[in-house]
């Protein structure tokens, strides 16, 4: 179906159902947000009084997304106190102008993210990013046995037959058995002169 130029308008009924007259059937407010998030525009007018409420709808919107359980909150409560503080100040006036500048701006950087973000995981741009995550991780790994030399010694050494695996190095073993041997000596040298 083409979007038209001009917004879609939903009537607003005493028993609170909101009809759209585009599609000529009902819809909620959840029904409303997602014709929000795919671009599509509406006005919302009071059935009975022919007046514009699509501020306090779309706020009414924003309220059910707000408390929906185990949803994101989107607005900060700084945020929401701050803004709340802004009515009836001096500032008011600017504020509406501002926010609409600032949302244009996230706008259009979430644009710029998404395609950056799509570039990079399109044709080949996953597979670039997998061979960065390996080179550093084999960075990594290089760095931390240069600054923790015993912390591979339950693998074997470079020199090691291959069916030695998990064995620690030949010399190690050996060494403290010779060290042990030797102590055990001194030990029996000592207690030989005392007796």
């Amino acid at each position: 179906m083409a979007k038209s130029d001009e917004p879609i308008t939903i009537k607003k009924y005493a028993n609170r159902r909101l009809y759209n007259t585009g599609t000529s059937t009902y819809v909620t407010l959840e029904g409303l947000a997602v014709m929000v998030k795919s671009g599509e525009d509406f006005v919302v007018y009071d059935a009975k009084t022919n007046e514009d409420i699509t501020r306090s709808v779309l706020t009414q919107i924003i309220f059910e997304q707000e408390n929906k359980e185990g949803g994101q909150n989107l607005l900060p409560i700084n945020f929401l106190r701050q803004l709340i503080r802004f009515y009836g100040d001096s500032m008011q006036m600017m504020v509406p102008r501002y926010l609409e500048v600032s949302i244009d701006s996230l706008t259009k950087e979430q644009a710029k993210f998404r395609e950056q973000t799509s570039t990079a995981f399109g044709m080949g741009g996953f597979g670039a990013i997998e061979e960065q995550v390996r080179l550093n991780m084999e960075m990594f790994e290089r760095t931390f046995s240069m600054f923790a030399p015993f912390a591979r010694q339950g693998q074997p050494s470079e020199g090691a037959a291959e069916g030695d695996k998990g064995a620690k190095p030949p010399g190690d073993i050996d060494d403290l058995k010779r060290q042990i041997d030797e102590m055990q000596k001194r030990i029996d040298r000592i207690g030989d002169k005392d007796k």
